[in-house]
């Protein structure tokens, strides 16, 4: 599996929710400031987050998106899922019926496969904002919180 950018940035805002969103709800062009995302880009990577059921969008003047559950209820892979990422390890292999071994190897990546998913939808949300803070402490940084 390779992230796209619109993976990484879609796990980028789901940060920054978790930080910012706790007092009001954040702007896009707040989060497109801070975490360096184009402001058109990130409005179609929230809109696709909504119709997921993983944030939800405030209307009016202090207005902007925020979470809808807690970030330990919203895995890696409902995020990615949501945005269309492709979460398989490998491309699909199409095994050559003739050959044995070509099935062998089709059941080990279909296994793996399956495991790697399930990785996936069991890390959540605050599993990688306590990593990220981890390694910003270890860096020396203690504000200005950028993922």
């Amino acid at each position: 599996m390779k992230l796209t950018r619109k993976g990484h940035y879609s796990v980028k805002a789901m940060l920054d929710l978790v930080i910012w969103a706790k007092r009001k709800p954040v702007s896009v062009r707040e989060m497109s400031d801070r975490q360096s995302i184009p402001a058109p880009y990130l409005e179609k990577l929230l809109i696709r987050l909504r119709q997921a059921d993983l944030v939800e969008s405030v209307r009016g003047v202090q207005g902007g998106y925020q979470l809808k559950r807690s970030p330990k209820d919203i895995s890696l892979g409902e995020i990615l899922a949501a945005v269309g990422e492709d979460t398989h390890p490998l491309p699909r292999l199409k095994p050559q019926e003739k050959l044995a071994s070509d099935w062998v190897t089709f059941a080990l990546w279909q296994r793996l496969d399956r495991k790697f998913k399930d990785a996936l939808y069991s890390i959540c949300l605050e599993d990688l904002y306590f990593d990220a803070r981890s390694w910003q402490a270890s860096q020396g940084q203690s504000s200005g919180f950028i993922i």
